[in-house]
């Protein structure tokens, strides 16, 4: 897949990076790709900041989505899945120190609980609580959904599909006390029939959705709820992915 290089002069570039757990596994634990260590993610978040990457936040790019010329030609969006307790232990103090917002797409039946979703193929992770997302709102990241109950949407018939849409936004805005308008599709799974699926986005409040993998989104986007995303692991080379070299 392209990257940067093969954009044409003048041409804006949004590019989405999609994270799990930064930091390492608990102890006894198998280190698998969705790991990025401590070191890596700031080496990575450097690397965004040496090569005139602007890394944005919710609004801006919701603004972006309509007003394309409003975002700089060269935009990031940091967007983690999941809402790990690593996102405010490890993430967020990174985050904070290059004044880098980020996104956390959280599977609203799993707060204050584990990672039961990925049980037998991945490691148990404690999912942030209530107190957590708040804190890490405070700090600039935006807590969106992941659907309820993180679920392939393809599993679901139309009306599960509709209810879970409206259960996560609506379990997340009382919980945060803002509107929810973003979601990333659990397991990167955008369901059987994409129309009927944007559709349900569109009913139920969410401008945007964000698939998982892909490359860097070429602006104007085409369709809000087809995002790609850029999925880093501790082997990802972010200059070739995002520099086509």
């Amino acid at each position: 897949m392209g990257g940067f290089a093969d954009a044409q002069p003048g041409e804006q570039v949004l590019a989405i990076l999609g994270f799990h757990k930064i930091g390492g596994p608990p102890a006894g634990c198998v280190d698998t790709w969705f790991y990025v260590s401590e070191a890596t993610f700031s080496g990575l978040l450097s690397r965004l900041q040496e090569n005139a990457w602007h890394v944005i936040d919710l609004q801006t790019f919701l603004v972006g989505l309509a007003a394309p010329a409003s975002l700089p030609r060269r935009s990031v969006l940091l967007t983690f899945d999941d809402g790990y307790q690593s996102m405010r232990q490890v993430a967020l103090p990174w985050l904070l120190r290059f004044g880098y917002p980020g996104l956390l797409f959280v599977p609203t039946d799993f707060i204050g609980k584990s990672n039961e979703f990925d049980a037998g193929v991945e490691p148990p992770e404690a999912i942030c609580d209530w107190d957590d997302l708040r804190e890490l709102e405070r700090q600039g990241v935006s807590v969106q959904s992941h659907g309820a109950s993180h679920r392939r949407f393809s599993e679901l018939a139309s009306a599960e599909l509709e209810a879970e849409l409206r259960r996560s936004k609506a379990t997340l805005e009382a919980g945060l006390g803002k509107p929810v308008e973003v979601i990333a599709y659990p397991f990167g799974d955008s369901g059987v029939n994409q129309q009927a699926v944007e559709r349900a986005l569109e009913r139920t409040g969410y401008r945007a959705a964000c698939l998982y993998r892909g490359g860097p989104n070429r602006l104007p986007i085409a369709n809000p709820y087809r995002l790609a995303r850029l999925a880093i692991g501790p082997d990802t080379n972010l200059q070739a992915v995002l520099e086509g070299g």
